[in-house]
């Protein structure tokens, strides 16, 4: 099918055609499900708009753990419906929606007890993978496995001896989650959605007690545009609540962020062919293979300072250190420490006994007439979140609308993928590249990968990596910001690359050598280029800052120093 490319023009045209006329459904925030909704309205036939006022997935969608998961504790809690549901997401999204993006990852779970452990564990992880199984998207991963303690460290040679007394092993799925985001707002937009980033809504349009529309505040050019649509749905995650106060309406509901934070480290710090997973006395502690890297996280803690930029401390940096050390045969230290991010979940905390015991659920509501309120979830089951916002306004339209197909509607890049993937080596005949270049970009784009080869093609100096991060080719940078929406250099080396947390320059190196490479397609002259670098740099400065405050509020209070977008 044809791809849609998110360019400055096509943002401006989107901007423009949203306020035209009246649309079937106006989605506010561009996060995962945001995105998921406005796919899920476009492909029933409705006419649809989605706004977010940063960049894409620029909040908690872009600061997970990077996990597709059925939530194997979650059945601890006999949690068996969510479980449920979220395996057969994780099956499909494996399988048919995006198999480009998303790919089966191990863990290992050390066990420290003999006997009733292996049992207990054991009986959990069997039935994780016979629920998954059950739902008929679960053959494409291997089945769990019982390990001795010797095959465990034969795995796993970076724990040390005494931290188990034998081992299970189970297969999850990751994906790089703004990615994701990004490639499914394309998806949408190529069935006829209208979107644009760094649209800020400023207030909704009532009559009377419905609401009509959205004023929306064009944060690039200035301007202000009304957006009217007969439904819309606030998808904005950990600011739910202030969305909905724009109405004067909270629901009976609210959204509570908690903040969880991860380290990347380099992949020869921990010796191991698989993820591990580790209980703590609050959680689970991941350590999950990440390409030339290990993601260890998450942490847990309340949050309510800055929502836009949750600060990372050095207690938080110290708590996942600690505990990922009880295991580790070689420690890790400060210094092994490329990235830190930190991510806001937003959890559901009731105002009654009826919503009172919600957490990671979701609810939909339709709390003021004309504006539903989705919240909650995870990311997995984003398609169902979305499904749900989208039947519930449709109550509210006087139409016949088709039922939900997004089931059965891959995402751009996933078709032809599986052809491409087993042509990989042709490919990297036919353009000069090594066949590593070549998977790396299909497992970024899937199919869409010939679009950058494309570049390649008619520059052949895109072809070469970034001087200071060369796991990315220059003609991504260029890419990002022709078909995927980066307006802003922050944009490209935190979300559409992840070269802000994969090296220890924490991108710095490369700021101007991408400044440049983006330039051309946004038309930046050499002022615009230098405050771009000038930003990023005071942004990696206040987070470095940050992560040497030993508490929440100093953290906060020092990555508040840097401006959120760049200065005009």
């Amino acid at each position: 099918m044809r791809t849609a490319a998110l360019g400055p023009a096509q943002r401006a045209e989107s901007l423009a055609g949203m306020a035209e006329r009246e649309l079937d459904l106006l989605v506010v925030g561009g996060g995962v499900v945001g995105a998921g909704t406005a796919l899920d309205a476009v492909t029933r036939g409705l006419s649809t708009g989605l706004v977010e006022a940063r960049d894409w997935a620029s909040g908690t969608s872009s600061r997970s753990s990077k996990l597709i998961h059925g939530g194997l504790r979650y059945l601890e809690m006999l949690d068996f419906g969510l479980v449920r549901e979220a395996l057969k997401e994780r099956g499909l999204l494996l399988e048919r929606l995006a198999p480009h993006l998303v790919k089966p990852v191990p863990f290992l779970y050390p066990l420290q007890h003999k006997g009733w452990e292996r049992l207990y564990a054991g009986s959990g992880v069997a039935l994780y993978d016979t629920m998954s199984m059950a739902r008929g998207h679960g053959r494409g991963l291997p089945v769990h496995r019982h390990l001795t303690r010797r095959h465990a460290l034969r795995v796993a040679p970076c724990l040390k001896k005494d931290a188990l007394v034998g081992a299970l092993q189970y297969y999850d799925a990751q994906m790089d989650d703004a990615r994701y985001v990004a490639t499914l707002v394309r998806t949408a937009a190529s069935y006829g959605a209208k979107v644009a980033n760094r649209a800020r809504v400023t207030g909704f349009l009532r009559e009377g007690e419905r609401v009509v529309g959205a004023r929306v505040r064009d944060v690039e050019a200035g301007g202000e545009y009304e957006i009217r649509a007969k439904q819309l749905v606030n998808a904005t995650g950990v600011w739910t609540d202030d969305t909905q106060a724009m109405v004067g309406e909270r629901g009976q509901f609210h959204v509570r962020a908690s903040k969880g934070i991860h380290l990347v480290v380099p992949k020869d710090r921990i010796h191991s062919s698989t993820g591990l997973i580790l209980r703590t006395e609050k959680s689970v502690l991941f350590v999950i293979p990440w390409g030339r890297h290990w993601i260890v996280g998450t942490t847990d803690t309340d949050w309510d300072l800055d929502k836009a930029h949750p600060a990372a401390s050095s207690a938080d940096i110290d708590y996942l250190l600690e505990h990922v050390n009880s295991v580790l045969a070689v420690p890790l230290t400060r210094d092994d420490v490329e990235g830190v991010y930190a991510g806001l979940r937003p959890l559901l905390a009731g105002e009654s006994d009826a919503t009172s015991k919600l957490s990671r659920e979701h609810v939909v509501a339709h709390a003021v007439p004309g504006l539903v309120v989705v919240a909650g979830g995870k990311y997995t089951t984003y398609r169902v979140m979305a499904k749900d916002a989208v039947d519930e306004a449709v109550h509210g339209l006087d139409l016949r609308v088709a039922e939900c197909v997004t089931e059965d509607v891959p995402l751009l890049g996933a078709e032809g993928y599986r052809a491409l993937w087993n042509a990989r080596a042709r490919t990297a005949a036919r353009t000069g590249l090594h066949v590593v270049r070549v998977e790396h970009l299909l497992n970024r784009y899937g199919s869409m990968a010939e679009e950058v080869l494309a570049l390649i093609a008619d520059d052949p100096s895109l072809g070469e990596p970034l001087r200071a991060a060369d796991d990315y080719l220059r003609a991504e940078i260029v890419y990002a910001a022709s078909h995927e929406g980066a307006r802003h250099l922050d944009d490209v080396l935190t979300r559409r690359t992840r070269i802000s947390i994969e090296t220890f320059d924490r991108g710095t190196r490369s700021a101007r050598e991408a400044a440049e490479l983006m330039a051309p397609v946004l038309g930046w002259d050499q002022d615009h280029i230098e405050r771009e670098v000038q930003h990023y740099e005071k942004r990696v400065e206040a987070e470095r800052e940050s992560q040497r405050q030993p508490d929440d509020l100093t953290a906060d209070a020092a990555r508040l120093g840097a401006p959120e977008i760049v200065p005009r």
